[in-house]
């Protein structure tokens, strides 16, 4: 089992979660992070440090955001040369994101 980054990630990008994942298992895109579920050591590190509650267990991630199962596998290997293990600020207006629902359609592959 993995750990998932979900919806509320979108727009915002916060990083702490890349910070304390001890395998370096997260991948940047233009605007959202992925896990990639097959180096995720399913350690729970990420979900702590995460500020806007994005990252679930894949057996808890809210059913309208099941495709994201999916999303994170898919990106990750899209991704492969954008690893990121080091804080870096979050998207200027992160804050104005940070609790809009249903961001999937301004994800940015």
């Amino acid at each position: 089992m993995a750990f998932i980054v979900g919806d509320n990630c979108i727009r915002c990008k916060h990083t702490d979660c890349v910070e304390v994942c001890p395998v370096d298992c997260f991948y940047e895109g233009p605007n959202f992070l992925v896990i990639n579920p097959d180096e995720c050591i399913d350690c729970e590190d990420c979900v702590a440090a995460c500020p806007v509650e994005a990252i679930y267990s894949e057996d808890d991630v809210p059913e309208e955001q099941a495709q994201f199962i999916e999303l994170n596998a898919e990106l990750a290997e899209k991704w492969e040369d954008n690893n990121i293990s080091e804080k870096k600020d979050a998207m200027a207006d992160a804050e104005k994101w940070k609790d809009v629902k249903g961001k999937i359609q301004y994800l940015e592959h």
